[in-house]
């Protein structure tokens, strides 16, 4: 089992954040820590004004009302919404709080994925701890 579990959440239709926290569960056991993580990303510069005024207040705020609910469901959940890039957020977060496992949702990997690359792909190369993908 696993003493500290992080679990970041993406709110996109294709990825499986229930089945990832269910995992998560399972890994943590009894005792184990599992931090519920989203990472906000920047609107970039050209955009912000066309974003309505208290959109990122807003947005924040619901966010971190779902991560709570989803964490609450859990024996030892923590709820965590931080700001950044969301690969190198994830690694930098499971870095600083001692994570030993990260369990991540991914979509279908295409064509646009060898290129770019996901953050799941991403967490996977550079993660300093056991790294379990959901699909």
């Amino acid at each position: 089992m696993y003493k500290n579990v992080l679990v970041p959440v993406s709110f996109e239709e294709d990825r499986d954040s229930a089945g990832a926290i269910n995992v998560a569960r399972i890994l943590a056991g009894d005792g184990g820590k599992v931090t519920v993580l989203h990472v906000m990303e920047q609107i970039p510069g050209y955009a912000i004004s066309y974003v309505p005024e208290n959109y990122l207040v807003e947005s924040r705020q619901a966010i971190e009302a779902e991560l709570s609910e989803m964490a609450s469901a859990l024996p030892n959940g923590v709820a965590e919404v931080i700001d950044g890039h969301s690969g190198r957020t994830i690694l930098d977060y499971a870095e600083k709080n001692g994570v030993d496992c990260i369990v991540i949702a991914s979509h279908r990997p295409g064509m646009q994925d060898l290129l770019l690359g996901s953050t799941a792909t991403q967490v996977v190369r550079h993660a300093g701890c056991a790294v379990h993908v959901i699909r």
